[in-house]
């Protein structure tokens, strides 16, 4: 087969994976190697100055000994197969930096023919890009669930992220829909690179070099299981801070196989994905924790609602805010109020009382925040009376960009539920 031929099939089965971000590591180009990893970040993610950063993203073999029901490379399905050589990824890459088309590479794979073989051969291309080829620039390799320890340190000290998808929330989902796959052949190389990064960080002399330096991730699916999103939030939760995950990754489920066990699903529940993304960034930035979110009588995320919103509709006791006396923390609880403006809120009332027109030149979205806070002890003037109902109606109706009516309880409009505009620079910039 053509290598042209093994990328378009590669490629293809690659993009079911989104557990790709910005790198987070700097990798400095040292004597005349080719290409430099930079922290703004590799392809598909946005970087810190808004670009989007280019990347390789491959598959190096879709042919799997395994015959997980969601996935489209299982063992069972009919599908066109590939394989790469080690050097063929080596050269695409290379020939692809060349000709300034990305800046680093995305390399997961199916186990071709166990867990420790498949690894052996990602270890072979990240091994020929930095020692032949002397590549700086960033690699991201997904690590096989299963490998032994020792293939892990290896890999380890040539690539800059790790990554392990988890895929399904419980163990249940696990056993019913990757029954070939163990619940500790996941979390027991996620549970070693964690400590081994946190070991090389105090000592490096171990590996004589930086191990995983911009730190691993994973990946869950959302919808291909039945477990809520109080489920999914609070294993998120508990990765973050066992195991110090860089970032848990939501894929929403699409439908590519029929099974008895999978859900019939018309379109990928993308609004679900993007409301999970939204609560992922309360808690990693904003201080909430997953039983704040959501809890028992709640255990699903509202559709019309971004998470903050929800909560504060649910805590509104805690409410209004005074703009000009509320601590930092307490300020990252008002919707329309991110991490940024609330630091530029504490810099700018040292020099004077904020108002609501100050406020909006510091970036307050004000369209959110004016139900939740006073300024100097008055309401925003468009804030007619401080009710859930009041607030929750005229939120609605302004998330979807739709003039308020008389009536508040037609809602009728939001039939059709998924992701907005803002949904979307929400998930992007973390600013809720």
């Amino acid at each position: 087969m053509e290598i042209f031929d093994k990328l378009k099939i590669l490629a293809d089965s690659a993009k079911y994976d989104a557990s790709c971000s910005s790198s987070g590591s700097n990798r400095k180009n040292i004597d005349n190697g080719i290409g430099n990893g930079h922290v703004s970040g590799i392809c598909h993610s946005w970087g810190a100055d808004g670009r989007c950063i280019s990347l390789l993203k491959i598959l190096l073999t879709n042919a799997c000994i395994y015959d997980c029901k969601y996935c489209i490379n299982r063992s069972s399905n009919c599908v066109p197969r590939a394989t790469f050589t080690s050097r063929e990824v080596a050269d695409l890459t290379i020939h692809f930096y060349k000709r300034n088309y990305i800046e680093g590479l995305f390399l997961s794979s199916a186990v071709i023919k166990s867990p420790n073989d498949t690894m052996e051969r990602l270890i072979e291309v990240a091994s020929i890009l930095r020692n032949e080829y002397h590549f700086h620039g960033y690699i991201h390799c997904k690590t096989i669930p299963g490998c032994s320890q020792e293939l892990i340190d290896k890999l380890g000290i040539l690539v800059d992220r790790l990554s392990i998808n988890i895929e399904l929330p419980s163990n249940d989902s696990l056993k019913l829909l990757a029954p070939q796959k163990e619940k500790d052949g996941i979390l027991k190389p996620m549970t070693y690179i964690s400590k081994a990064i946190k070991v090389n960080k105090i000592d490096k002399s171990r590996y004589k070099k930086n191990f995983v330096p911009a730190g691993q991730t994973t990946q869950l699916m959302v919808g291909a299981s039945p477990e809520t999103d109080l489920k999914i939030l609070k294993l998120s939760e508990k990765m973050y801070q066992s195991l110090k995950l860089k970032r848990v990754y939501y894929s929403a489920y699409v439908s590519v196989n029929h099974d008895k066990n999978l859900p019939t699903l018309e379109k990928p529940p993308l609004l679900r994905e993007n409301r999970l993304y939204q609560a992922d960034w309360l808690l990693r930035f904003y201080g909430f924790q997953a039983d704040e979110l959501l809890n028992e009588k709640h255990p699903n995320f509202n559709t019309l609602l971004d998470p903050k919103c929800d909560w504060a509709l649910r805590n509104l006791d805690k409410f209004p805010i005074e703009i000009n006396t509320a601590n930092y923390y307490t300020l990252l609880r008002i919707p329309g109020i991110g991490v940024i403006s609330a630091k530029k809120i504490i810099t700018a009332r040292r020099e004077f009382l904020l108002d609501f027109e100050s406020l909006k030149k510091l970036g307050v979205v004000l369209k959110r925040a004016q139900y939740f806070i006073t300024c100097k002890g008055k309401y925003f003037y468009e804030v007619q009376k401080f009710n859930k109902n009041f607030i929750e109606t005229n939120l609605l109706y302004t998330e979807r960009n739709t003039i308020p009516q008389k009536k508040f309880e037609q809602l009728s409009m939001f039939d059709t539920l998924l992701p907005t505009k803002e949904d979307t620079i929400k998930c992007l910039t973390g600013s809720l």
